[in-house]
């Protein structure tokens, strides 16, 4: 880092890395109302771990997201997202990713919701590396049909646009 505080690599260095929750978030917009109407809302990150590695291909990534913490700020709408019609929370309680690979620009893996799991690619839009920490600022799109939530056809969004902004510490 240098003398005020601006990070000074580009890589962060080797090791195993926490997710540091409190400073880490998912947001999300949608449409509801048959496309009419934005919705967005947050997801919050319960935890997980990175091993950066080298080569930077082979490093490896898992999340944990509470899925019961999905919030929009309507109540009613919450509640019937969390419920067995569509996220169903009290059997499926984490949505989670495992990636496969890791470069400069993206991260794929293996993203599970309501116990299915798909192929995801996260695009890494942007990164600040410190001394012992960094944090990576990412997008992707779900697609909630390929997860089998598939209630309020037409009415509820087919997709979700993430972006996830996620620091890291070094162990």
């Amino acid at each position: 880092m240098d003398a005020i505080g601006n990070p000074t690599t580009t890589t962060p260095r080797l090791g195993r890395y926490s997710i540091d929750t409190d400073s880490s978030s998912i947001t999300f917009k949608s449409r509801h109302f048959f496309g009419l109407m934005p919705v967005r809302g947050t997801f919050a990150i319960r935890g997980g771990t990175v091993e950066v590695t080298e080569p930077l291909p082979q490093s490896r990534l898992r999340v944990e997201i509470e899925a019961a913490s999905f919030s929009t700020g309507n109540g009613q709408r919450d509640r019937d997202v969390r419920s067995v019609k569509f996220l169903d929370t009290d059997r499926h309680p984490l949505i989670t990713f495992v990636s496969e690979r890791v470069d400069a620009t993206s991260v794929s893996g293996r993203l599970t919701v309501c116990g299915i799991t798909r192929s995801a690619s996260l695009s890494i839009v942007g990164s600040e590396v410190h001394t012992n920490s960094f944090t990576v600022h990412a997008t992707t799109r779900v697609d909630r049909i390929e997860f089998g939530v598939t209630a309020a056809r037409g009415m509820a969004g087919r997709h979700l646009d993430l972006t996830l902004e996620v620091t890291c510490v070094h162990d």
